[in-house]
């Protein structure tokens, strides 16, 4: 069934379902408290028996809806029109989302999705396709994918600041456009996939969302000769051998060799973004014949016929058969069942043929410089822990930095007032008996939750920042105290705060 495209949502329907979804208190944190903190994540791995056990023979309209719209688990049609009072099961049947034979049986999964920002919190409620888990099986090349961990990545990492128009490019099941609503008057989302259309449409009724408008075609076709201030995009970006027997998944396989679908994103881009626009995806990039991957990205940003600022942020690296490994595992064939050495096999025989030793895995914010100078370029590598949520007013916060350090001189930023951001820490590690620290650490608690070592001059800045002093002032006062040259510390202070002033550490008063 999944090859079928979802008839043209009815918006009536949605709205019905929307209140009965409602009425039954469908929500994330009712169905975790209702099978289990354990079961959930279980959920999340492809193992449904945890929740299914975990509600027993409970008959309630929450029971029974999780088991259906959640575990893809069919029910029986008189629970399902108990449950869904104003939808009833042949409405469901009529939004594509179930069939009705002797019983109900789901052809899609509708799952509450919680989200928080800057600007507040909510939840919406997504449908997607039907997972391997429920499938019994492999997933087939056309499946829609719901919402997963790059997803909430991508919609955390979105700017939370208000803009005209935004395009998503690689749509999905929506996720990134709803998310870019929020913020954004008008959204064009496109896919080269009419049934993840469909479910974007379907989203967006169900959810109450209006302004997004759905495309179809693949990467900039669809907007040919139109610019956007915001461009997101969660694209297709799995390296795949182009080799017939190995499965080409419409979500993350954008029919390119090798990572040329990220590099075709990023150096077309900036034709599509209005002066000061902001694109933002996530992206796979390879360690090909000794140049390694941000080199590579940086290459394309470089190439670009629209001058970029960029800051790419590289989360991690595999090797080659890791890497085939997961990618393998992800479209449901698992280790020790028929085709799994195979199709890892035919992985490693393409990266061979492009001596490919690794392949990193990251965020790229490219930005069209509102005066077609570019000022950053940073490619950078970070391993620590993301945090839930705010990374998105985190970026917005430090390209403003970024903007305004770029008109203070260093007698301008040595006239500035700063203080330190309320979620840095200090530590000091002292050898047993030592008066003086061996390693001063300054930690990030936001952001990207960096770690950095400092000195006890920069230590003893940042400690001072509190809003009332400039900082050359600070810098002169410490240089007596160290019984330094007031001079020579400037010199060495001012660059690396204009450093923590970016990452977050620091902020102007």
């Amino acid at each position: 069934m999944n090859g079928r495209v979802l008839p043209e949502p009815d918006t009536d329907l949605c709205r019905d379902l929307a209140a009965d979804l409602r009425s039954a208190g469908f929500t994330a944190e009712a169905l975790r408290d209702a099978w289990g903190a354990a079961a959930d994540d279980a959920i999340a791995r492809g193992l449904r028996s945890p929740a299914s056990r975990a509600l027993g023979d409970r008959g309630d309209a929450l029971a029974v809806l999780g088991r259906l719209l959640v575990l893809g688990m069919p029910q029986a049609a008189p629970s399902v029109d108990q449950a869904l009072s104003r939808t009833g099961a042949a409405g469901l049947a009529r939004l594509g989302l179930a069939e009705i034979d002797h019983e109900v049986r789901p052809l899609a999964v509708v799952r509450p999705q919680s989200y928080a920002d800057a600007s507040g919190s909510g939840q919406w409620w997504i449908a997607s396709d039907l997972d391997e888990a429920a499938l019994g099986g492999p997933l087939p090349e056309d499946h829609v994918l719901g919402v997963g961990g790059a997803s909430l990545t991508l919609a955390g990492l979105q700017l939370p600041t208000p803009a005209g128009r935004a395009l998503d490019i690689g749509a999905g099941c929506g996720i990134q456009a709803l998310r870019a609503r929020a913020h954004v008057d008008h959204v064009v989302a496109t896919d080269i996939s009419p049934r993840a259309l469909a479910f974007t449409r379907l989203n967006a009724l169900l959810n109450g969302i209006d302004g997004i408008e759905v495309r179809l075609g693949s990467l900039f076709e669809p907007v040919v000769g139109e610019q956007f201030d915001r461009v997101v995009s969660n694209p297709p970006f799995v390296i795949t051998p182009r080799v017939a027997d190995v499965p080409a998944y419409e979500y993350r396989d954008g029919g390119m060799v090798g990572d040329d679908v990220v590099a075709a994103f990023v150096t077309g881009v900036g034709a599509h973004l209005a002066p000061g626009g902001v694109a933002q995806l996530l992206g796979n990039w390879e360690t090909r014949d000794g140049v390694a991957g941000l080199e590579r990205v940086r290459g394309w940003v470089d190439s670009s016929p629209m001058p970029l600022d960029a800051w790419v942020v590289e989360r991690e690296r595999l090797d080659p058969l890791s890497y085939a490994e997961l990618w393998v595992r992800d479209g449901g064939t698992l280790p020790g069942t028929p085709g799994f050495a195979r199709l890892v096999d035919a992985w490693l025989d393409d990266f061979a043929a492009r001596a490919v030793t690794e392949v990193g895995f990251g965020y790229l914010l490219l930005r069209r410089p509102a005066d077609g100078s570019p000022t950053l370029g940073r490619y950078e590598t970070l391993h620590t822990a993301l945090p839930g949520e705010g990374l998105g007013a985190h970026l917005a916060a430090a390209l403003e930095a970024h903007d305004r350090l770029r008109t203070l001189d260093d007698p301008g930023l040595a006239a500035s007032v700063l203080v330190v951001a309320p979620d840095v820490t200090e530590a000091r590690h002292h050898l047993p008996g030592a008066e003086d620290p061996t390693v001063i650490e300054l930690r990030q608690g936001g952001g990207f939750g960096r770690l950095l070592g400092v000195d006890p001059g920069l230590a003893a800045l940042v400690g001072a920042c509190d809003g009332d002093l400039a900082v050359g002032v600070l810098i002169d006062a410490i240089a007596d105290l160290l019984e330094v040259e007031a001079g020579a510390l400037r010199a060495d202070l001012l660059p690396r705060v204009r450093e923590l002033v970016f990452t977050g550490f620091l902020r102007f008063a």
